[in-house]
């Protein structure tokens, strides 16, 4: 199926087994071959000084084991709302924590030597600074995810050792420059001639089914397979199932997009979230241009 251009009856895609909620995924109005829209709207700044708020540490889908804090702990993720900037929380304690572990809200020159190691291998925090906010903890949250460990954002033992070894995914493609979407591990990957470049936290179709205000039942599923940006929003997006922020549509009306939540689990209907800065930093580097090759997979 040629998944480049408009999609044809209801019926054939269904026949072809792929399911209407997975079309619709985030959006209904992101058909392939739609106009692109670019609404008002200047990109939202989010410093890495923000505490974050909690979310569930598992899914009905299959969460990994324990967490490296050996208790149970809260997913961060990004909390502004879109028609409101984000607060500044007040500056967070000194690092150095009696257990040796580093949580959000620490700071200082173990916070700012665990950033830099985290660049080097390419987990995506912005520019360090000594301090422990959301970015740093999606950042860590991507490290776990990779090295197949509990995901809970905090830096403990087993997430050190992780980070010391130097633990980073590879990519399955070999040329060009791909976007590759990893549900397994729900991570995603910016990938120039086989090298990752940037490891996102991200978080991907929850499997459930749900039921769209207009009444129809859809399947949050983001179908693997390889595709192309075909559309954009400069701005919020806001679709029936929700607001998307700086979308880059690829499959329908799935789209990698910018959320408020990116809980270390699959939770969306079918797009592929990443923090809100995150998008702004693909946006701003050019990274999901129109035409740029997707895998999912």
């Amino acid at each position: 199926m040629d998944r480049g251009h408009t999609r044809g009856p209801i019926g054939l895609m269904l026949a072809l087994g792929v399911t209407a909620g997975a079309l619709a995924g985030c959006s209904t109005t992101g058909a392939q071959g739609s106009p692109a829209t670019s609404p008002t709207g200047a990109s939202v700044t989010v410093t890495d000084t923000s505490s974050p708020t909690g979310s569930p540490a598992g899914s009905s889908t299959g969460a990994p084991g324990p967490t490296d804090t050996g208790s149970a702990s809260a997913t961060p993720s990004v909390s502004p709302s879109p028609s409101t900037s984000p607060s500044t929380s007040p500056s967070p304690s000194p690092s150095g924590p009696a257990d040796g572990m580093l949580r959000p809200g620490a700071s200082g020159p173990q916070v700012l030597a665990v950033q830099q190691r985290l660049v080097a291998l390419g987990y995506w925090i912005g520019t360090p600074d000594g301090r422990y906010g959301d970015v740093t903890a999606q950042a860590v949250t991507a490290l776990q995810k990779a090295a197949g460990l509990g995901r809970d954002g905090v830096l403990g033992p087993r997430t050190r050792a992780a980070l010391d070894s130097g633990v980073r995914p590879s990519a399955r493609s070999r040329s060009g420059h791909v976007v590759e979407i990893d549900k397994q591990r729900q991570l995603l990957l910016i990938v120039d001639d086989g090298t990752v470049s940037r490891v996102l936290n991200a978080s991907t179709g929850s499997g459930q089914y749900y039921t769209a205000p207009d009444g129809h039942v859809g399947h949050a599923v983001t179908p693997a397979g390889k595709y192309s940006v075909f559309r954009s929003v400069d701005g919020w997006d806001t679709s029936p199932l929700g607001h998307l922020y700086r979308p880059r549509y690829f499959n329908g009306g799935i789209a990698v997009h910018g959320y408020t939540s990116v809980p270390s689990f699959a939770a969306s209907h079918g797009c592929v979230r990443v923090s809100l800065p995150a998008m702004d930093m693909i946006w701003r580097e050019n990274l999901l241009p129109r035409k740029a090759a997707v895998w999912v997979y």
